[in-house]
């Protein structure tokens, strides 16, 4: 398997490939913040509390916890950011980390793009099939479909066909597993299988469950007699679902500079269609980057006809 990387005008995208099949994705935008160490000021701590919040220079906010004693309000201090801020319905979760102490290790963290070969573009279709289903929050499978779903508590995942219950219960779990990767899905995750009410049906569900997520680190619960199962894995940043469930505009418009960037025919002229939400998210200076790439004059013509993610490209010869 290889790890494919897109640097597009307002994205960075990487898909892990095997022979056609995509077996993860992950997405960055700009202004993500990276993980690693950074300087913040700390700017609110209880007397004796070992957690408090900082603020980069930047403006992000992170929740640090392991404060030293001597760490005041409006000291600077060094910080580990462990996990990204991240949106959600009606309010966002501040970064996180932990403050760096004199001598401790500042060793580098992985980037959140992981290492790979760079490509102008990606095979056809492979980010494409990616994106629908994200955006949708929606995976068929045979036999049936997965419904995953963002809550502030934890991202769920429904269960829905007309298969006998243990039959779709398991028929769901090679689709549950490809889903969490290619969504680059972490944190808080619950299953919604169908109820079994056989323990040895119960047990089929977890020991396969168990094999397919074999390399996928995280800890679970075993599958209870309502059929759901909770996971656990580490949360670095958001997935590509909280990002379309939550900023269904803005990615949207990265999704139609990307077609603007693969659109074919000759001539001077690359007209971008949209609904006039995604236009107002398409920078100035994305739009100029894009004129820079394809070599057109670009425009932008509004349809509120449009779906938010219907939004095309196309080239004009005169």
């Amino acid at each position: 398997m290889t790890w494919l990387v897109e640097r597009g005008i307002a994205e960075t995208r990487a898909i892990l490939v095997e022979g056609e099949h995509v077996r993860a994705a992950r997405l960055q935008w700009p202004g993500d913040i990276e993980l690693g160490v950074t300087t913040a000021r700390l700017i609110q701590r209880r007397a004796g509390a070992r957690r408090g919040v900082a603020r980069t220079a930047e403006g992000t906010e992170i929740n640090v916890s392991g404060l030293a004693r001597d760490a005041s309000e409006g000291r600077e201090i060094a910080v580990r950011i462990t996990r990204a801020p991240i949106a959600e319905s009606g309010r966002l979760k501040r970064a996180q980390g932990t403050q760096l102490r004199d001598g401790a290790s500042d060793a580098a963290s992985p980037s959140f793009i992981p290492d790979g070969t760079t490509v102008h573009r990606f095979p056809a279709g492979a980010w494409e099939d990616v994106w629908a289903d994200a955006w949708t929050g929606e995976v068929a499978f045979a036999g049936g479909s997965l419904i995953v779903s963002p809550t502030p508590a934890m991202c769920v995942i429904d269960i829905d066909g007309d298969l006998p219950a243990p039959e779709l219960a398991l028929a769901a779990v090679p689709a549950i597993a490809s889903t969490l990767r290619r969504f680059d899905l972490a944190g808080s995750i619950g299953i919604d299988f169908p109820t079994l009410s056989e323990k040895a049906h119960r047990r089929a569900v977890d020991d396969a469950l168990g094999q397919a997520l074999d390399d996928w680190p995280h800890e679970r619960t075993a599958i209870n007699g309502f059929g759901f199962v909770q996971l656990v894995a580490r949360l670095e940043g958001p997935s590509l679902l909280h990002r379309f469930h939550f900023h269904r505009a803005g990615a949207a418009a990265r999704m139609l500079l990307r077609r603007g960037e693969l659109a074919e025919g000759a001539g001077p002229r690359l007209l971008l269609r949209a609904h006039p939400a995604v236009a107002d998210r398409l920078a100035p200076e994305w739009l100029a980057e894009l004129a820079r790439r394809s070599g057109r004059k670009v425009e932008v013509e509004r349809d509120a006809m449009l779906a938010l993610d219907a939004g095309h490209a196309q080239v004009l010869a005169s």
